[in-house]
């Protein structure tokens, strides 16, 4: 039976950044990583920004190396069914057994699907290389491709299939686009920029169902209508992969629970990235599935488990770029919430508050940056981290804009 001082199940960033770690700290130890896709780490968000949008970004960048040494093992194609907490062991879908040392979780999330329309050729659930590499080959001649959901993946994959040729149609469920996260003045002017930009926005539907037949996808919408178009690409969302976890008795909430050395209640077991659900030292509970965490967390938790005895203290970021709309935020961005505006000449700074009627009122829960630069995330830390209520008249200018 093989076995590793430390094994990692899911080979994204979180496990790359985590040997980075573990090396730090321990330069001869055994590593396996164990990935279910065909191919090793790449840097996720690439594959809906940069590669569509900068032609000196090639793809071959989006590769990230993770075997360092003799002494670090990727498995590629592979795909663990158990783990077993007192043998200390795994097991993968050719029946193998895997022994490890110190066991990492980073399994991320997997995307919300419909039963109604499965994946095929012409129908994919945005999340890794092979939906970017298929995407790319439909986006070589302009077909009419529906892209469904709002938020980050959505508006992505829009914004980059119209700049490369395509028709592209919006399906989403708010009636402006970005209207439940975004201030509304935000919200407006990223609607207006994708009809300026030719994208066919259907706001305030939902796709129920569709089918496929003669090269097309006809979608059903909660209206009533049926839209057809020669690809569909969702981007609705993901869901912590914690089965595994669940099934060997580590406690589960929405994802793997942990303490703020992203330990499990299992000493030898670890959690870290989307799948991980950790006690942020700002923000309270927390989940964060974006790129930040995956290199902080990633990181923190490889030194961890070589010895390290630090915490996970990184309160992370997440952002987006659109045309010419580009923001950094922290926390939470729900446009319900009470949300000052600090703007000037289209870049600026948007405090979300607790509503008055509610037990925070007044205290700032999330921040969004516009057109500014990650230099300004400290300060934007440093106010999410003050524990009483903040006046509105007290923010403007906190941070400044120049």
């Amino acid at each position: 039976m093989q076995r590793y001082d430390y094994l990692i199940v899911g080979a994204g960033m979180v496990a790359a950044n985590a040997i980075d770690g573990i090396r730090e700290q321990d330069t001869d130890g055994s590593i396996g990583i164990l990935g279910a896709e065909p191919h090793g780490p790449v840097t996720r968000p690439a594959l809906s920004k940069k590669l569509w949008t900068d032609p000196d970004f090639t793809e071959d960048k989006i590769w990230m190396q993770p075997e360092h040494d003799a002494h670090t093992t990727l498995h590629t194609n592979t795909r663990v069914t158990a783990i077993d907490r007192n043998a200390r062991t795994v097991t993968v879908e050719s029946g193998e057994a895997i022994g490890y040392g110190k066991l990492l979780l980073a399994t991320g999330g997997a995307p919300v699907r419909l039963d109604a329309l499965p994946e095929s050729e012409q129908v994919r659930y945005f999340r890794d290389y092979a939906d970017y590499r298929r995407l790319r080959e439909l986006a070589s001649e302009p077909r009419h491709v529906a892209v469904i959901g709002g938020s980050y993946i959505g508006t992505e994959l829009a914004a980059a299939l119209i700049q490369n040729g395509c028709r592209v149609t919006l399906v989403y469920p708010e009636a402006v686009l970005g209207g439940g996260m975004l201030p509304p003045s935000l919200a407006d002017r990223l609607h207006q920029t994708y009809l300026d930009r030719g994208v066919e926005l259907l706001g305030g539907r939902k796709v129920e169902g569709g089918e496929e037949a003669d090269g097309k996808v006809t979608l059903a919408l909660d209206d009533g209508s049926r839209l057809e178009v020669d690809a569909v690409v969702f981007g609705l969302g993901v869901t912590a992969c914690s089965e595994l976890a669940e099934q060997a008795g580590l406690e589960v909430d929405g994802g793997i629970v942990v303490d703020d050395r992203l330990a499990t209640a299992d000493d030898a077991i670890f959690a870290a990235g989307d799948v991980a659900i950790y006690p942020d030292r700002i923000l309270g509970r927390w989940q964060a599935e974006h790129v930040d965490n995956a290199n902080f967390m990633g990181a923190t938790v490889g030194r961890i488990m070589a010895g390290s005895d630090e915490r996970y203290t990184h309160t992370p970021y997440f952002y987006s770029n659109v045309f010419d709309i580009a923001w950094k935020a922290i926390g939470t961005l729900d446009s319900s919430l009470d949300i000052v505006e600090d703007v000037r000449d289209g870049k600026g700074v948007y405090y979300y508050r607790g509503r008055e009627s509610d037990e925070t009122g007044g205290r700032v829960k999330g921040i969004l940056l516009l057109g500014l630069d990650a230099d300004r995330l400290d300060l934007a830390r440093d106010v999410l981290a003050v524990p009483e209520p903040l006046p509105a008249e007290s923010l403007i200018g906190r941070i400044p804009l120049d």
